[in-house]
């Protein structure tokens, strides 16, 4: 890149372009042209780039879809045309009232509608000038909504630049959650024992209004753009019907629901709502009705609106599908991180084009504020048209022979105590080599920032129990050479490096064994402070909560976690069986991360590939040497450590005349403690 800033600048816009390009194939016309790891390459250079040139960066970069600091609030954003609600119609009769209105109000001309999916959702505005978004908001009171642009940008589906430039378009749309987000939110939040979301419209709503953009981030929305609020276009006529907006829209890269349909009198509408009402199980995203519009905007005008409403459009209904059925027990089942979570077994009933005969009851609170019991008459519907769930209990057909429901005392699994820590609404097995949570155990257990186990990754720790060779984690270390030459996919050398790489994790420091023990609320930062405090994970297995609270931030919940923990005979076995096949359990004498030490107060930054250390090692080995390892290079830092193809960090200290050592280097620093 020899041309100077320009040339920067020539690559920075291409790279751009290229990769909105492939979140357009990907996120709108779901027709992917790359794999993942090729995009994450083009991002990772655009992202290296601006950061090297951080001059040239720009809002509408596509790396900039979550940035900043979570915020305090939202502000308030007063809507150029107000955002009305439609009024809605709940069966034909109603259709053929709103058509006989529309026909009054047009004097008899013809006119036709467009009917299109009502996507159940947040309603939000989009505003772009010159083509760039600067500015997304909820609809709110109709006149007024909160700004969540930062949380909007994060959504891959809506683009930052138009794909050809336009003064000033504010769009209007609906942001979803597609129903198997929605499950899999559910699933996660219901294993940290954090209240359930509803539906996926509660779902997006609420992950709209987060105040931190990275966890909108995490929530897979998307969108549908249905209409324009406002343009303001520089030599170019607006469509003049609804679909052909649509049309126009989808060409400036918004991305528009294809299911929408001309339909030339209300006996065709109310066919097409017929058609829906049948077909919107099999959606991926939920839908509650059947939006009916005047196509051409002229008579839309004409037909005006309420204070509330516009009168040129109506929302059909889909009745809500329940139906009736009898508990006929609850069982319990085990989650993977150890939650237990209730099911009603049910009389099997058709329910929303399906055969249900189990509904989930996700814990012991829901049972109680609903008083489920065994033998009840209850009524059932579909969450989000996905989950099947107990709506409610028909009192009146109770006999008194009915059961009250209680948790197990012990693990259905593994005999291990069920706890409900506090604050939390799910229960829990404690037991670390509970089969039930054998497979996740085992991934974490070996993951980079606890055993950090080489080769030894999902596919691996599957092939391994299923071949039974390992039913908790003490039995890795008895893994042998011959064992793995058994299995599919391995070759001498990857069973070797394996073999070797299971037995060099013998020696990592204690803090990794405690945070790889998978202790609920017990992540690196605690496992370090424990073993600091502790020095040994035998006392550590003795400790009072009181003892542990005195710990530096340990607080409650993770006290009572380490307690509920060591207090489990098979994790206490499990432990001594750790020890037993030799793993280091104390933290070394000669100096700790946060005692001294050779880097005390030094800052390094790591760059390329070290001859023997991994990132991770090297990392290690200088916070235990007391010293902090940054991210970038600044006139703050004292060493940059260069290893093979070194970066731009590289270019940057010798830049900035900060000092540049190799691994050997790093080694004497750190061997000069006395």
């Amino acid at each position: 890149m020899g041309g100077g800033h320009e040339d920067i600048r020539q690559t920075i816009d291409q790279l751009r372009r290229e990769i909105e390009q492939h979140n357009y194939r990907y996120y709108v016309l779901d027709a992917p042209t790359i794999t993942d790891a090729q995009y994450d390459r083009l991002m990772a250079g655009l992202q290296q780039l601006e950061s090297e040139y951080p001059f040239l960066l720009t809002p509408d970069s596509p790396s900039q879809r979550v940035g900043g600091k979570p915020r305090e609030g939202f502000a308030t954003v007063q809507h150029t045309v107000p955002m009305l609600s439609i009024a809605n119609a709940f069966g034909d009769a109603d259709l053929k009232e709103f058509d006989r209105r529309v026909r009054g109000g047009l004097g008899n001309e013809p006119y036709n509608y467009v009917v299109e999916l009502k996507i159940d959702g947040l309603a939000v505005s989009l505003t772009y000038q010159d083509g760039i978004l600067v500015r997304g908001a909820t609809r709110g009171s109709g006149a007024t909504g909160e700004d969540i642009t930062a949380n909007l940008r994060t959504i891959r589906s809506i683009p930052l630049r138009l794909h050809k430039p336009v003064d000033l378009l504010e769009v209007r749309g609906e942001v979803y959650m597609p129903k198997e987000s929605f499950v899999e939110l559910n699933r996660r939040r219901e294993e940290r024992g954090e209240l359930l979301f509803a539906n996926p419209r509660n779902a997006a709503a609420g992950s709209l209004r987060q105040l931190d953009p990275a966890v909108t981030a995490g929530r897979n929305l998307s969108i549908f753009v249905y209409g324009i609020g406002t343009a303001e276009l520089d030599g170019e006529r607006l469509p003049n019907s609804h679909s052909a907006s649509l049309k126009w829209l989808e060409s400036l890269g918004l991305r528009i629901n294809t299911y929408h349909q001309l339909c030339r009198d209300i006996g065709e509408v109310i066919s097409y709502c017929r058609i829906w009402q049948d077909k919107k199980a099999a959606l991926p995203y939920q839908i509650d009705g059947i939006v009916v519009k005047v196509n051409l905007l002229a008579q839309q005008s004409t037909l005006g609106a309420t204070m509330k409403s516009p009168r040129w459009a109506i929302a059909f209904k889909f009745p809500p599908e329940q139906a009736q059925t009898t508990v006929r027990d609850i069982m319990v089942s085990v989650g993977r991180t150890g939650a237990i979570t209730p099911t009603a077994l049910l009389d099997p009933v058709t329910v929303a084009g399906s055969t249900v005969s189990r509904a989930t009851l996700h814990n012991l609170d829901i049972i109680r504020d609903k008083d489920i019991r065994i033998g009840d008459r209850v009524i059932i519907h579909k969450a989000g048209d996905v989950i099947p769930e107990v709506v409610e209990v028909l009192m009146e057909h109770r006999t008194g022979a009915e059961k009250i429901f209680s948790m197990p005392a012990e693990c259905p699994a593994c005999g291990a105590e069920v706890v409900r820590p506090s604050g939390e609404s799910a229960h829990r097995c404690t037991g670390a080599a509970c089969p039930a949570q054998l497979l996740e155990g085992l991934i974490h257990f070996a993951s980079r920032g606890a055993m950090d186990i080489d080769g030894l990754g999902p596919a691996v720790v599957t092939q391994l129990v299923e071949a039974g060779l390992v039913k908790d984690v003490s039995d890795l270390y008895n893994l042998t050479l011959e064992q793995l030459l058994k299995l599919e996919r391995f070759a001498d050398k990857s069973a070797e490096n394996l073999v070797r790489a299971i037995a060099d994790s013998k020696e990592n420091p204690l803090h990794r064994l405690i945070f790889a023990l998978g202790i609920r609320h017990v992540g690196e930062r605690a496992a370090r402070l424990l073993a600091d405090h502790f020095g040994d994970l035998r006392r550590l297995m003795d400790a009072r909560f009181e003892e542990l609270t005195s710990v530096s931030e340990i607080g409650p919940k993770i006290a009572e976690s380490v307690v509920n923990f060591m207090r489990e005979p098979q994790n206490r076995s499990l432990i001594e069986r750790l020890i037993a096949q030799g793993v280091n359990v104390v933290v070394e004498a000669a100096f700790t991360a946060g005692y001294g030490g050779p880097l005390a107060g030094k800052t390094l930054v790591l760059t390329g590939t070290l001859a023997t250390l991994k990132r991770e090692a090297a990392k290690e080995l200088i916070e235990k040497a007391g010293g902090k390892v940054a991210s970038s290079v600044s006139k703050k830092t004292d060493y940059v450590v260069v290893g093979e193809d070194p970066g731009s960090k590289y270019e940057k200290a010798v830049k900035l005349g900060v000092a540049v050592i190799g691994e050997d280097d790093l080694w004497d620093l750190v061997r000069s403690h006395d």
